[in-house]
């Protein structure tokens, strides 16, 4: 199955070549992400978390929670992380029209920009499609303002209720290498999983010498 997943993901990768799926290097730099916040506790929690070993991660935030929780998205800029535009309500690409979904995407960078006034130089051109679902149309028409689509090459699947978290922390640590995207959510659902993962993934990525890096756009 697992040698299936990777042919699989080599193929994706290859027909969708404009999205951005790891970023390589010969320094062992790899990109932690968290999507669906902020959320109040949990995102609190894993920023202490990258803390205790001076990581930076790149947070893909949907708006509604941006604008319902400042202080939260404040605390994840102050910490030194990167923002990414994450749609204001999370909408599925497949699902929605092109213009609504390009509307939705103005939301969430609405909700970005009225932070932008209370903290110096916060910039974002980054987005992770929802689900990782987004139609070519959605995807050039964000391409032509700038924005580059991030997407992943290590599935964490935190947010899968069926999985146990043993298969969660097996599905990072078996798959990341140099240059890899891993996707966590800070999100009440996959807390259960994550966090008995994260810890044990920063610890067992930090021995192994990785470092931590944030992703720029």
């Amino acid at each position: 199955m697992k040698a299936y997943w990777i042919k699989t993901h080599r193929i994706i990768k290859k027909i969708f070549s404009n999205f951005i799926w790891d970023i390589p290097n010969k320094e062992k730099k790899i990109y932690l992400t968290f999507d669906d916040g902020p959320t109040p506790e949990i995102t609190s929690w894993v920023l202490n978390q990258l803390e205790q070993y001076n990581a930076k991660a790149t947070f893909f935030c949907i708006g509604k929670n941006i604008a319902a929780h400042p202080e939260i998205f404040t605390q994840i800029i102050d910490k030194g992380h990167s923002i990414g535009n994450h749609t204001y309500n999370h909408l599925n690409g497949w699902k929605t029209t092109t213009d609504e979904y390009l509307e939705n995407f103005e939301l969430c960078e609405a909700a970005i920009s009225n932070q932008r006034s209370e903290i110096k130089d916060l910039k974002s051109k980054i987005f992770r499609p929802p689900y990782g679902k987004i139609k070519a149309a959605q995807a050039k028409k964000l391409r032509q303002q700038g924005y580059k689509i991030i997407m992943w090459d290590v599935l964490s699947a935190d947010f899968d209720q069926n999985i146990t978290k043993e298969a969660c922390l097996d599905n990072v640590v078996s798959n990341t290498k140099s240059g890899s995207i891993i996707i966590f959510h800070d999100s009440v659902k996959a807390f259960k999983n994550l966090e008995y993962v994260l810890p044990k993934v920063l610890k067992h990525l930090a021995e192994h010498h990785f470092s931590f890096e944030a992703i720029k756009d």
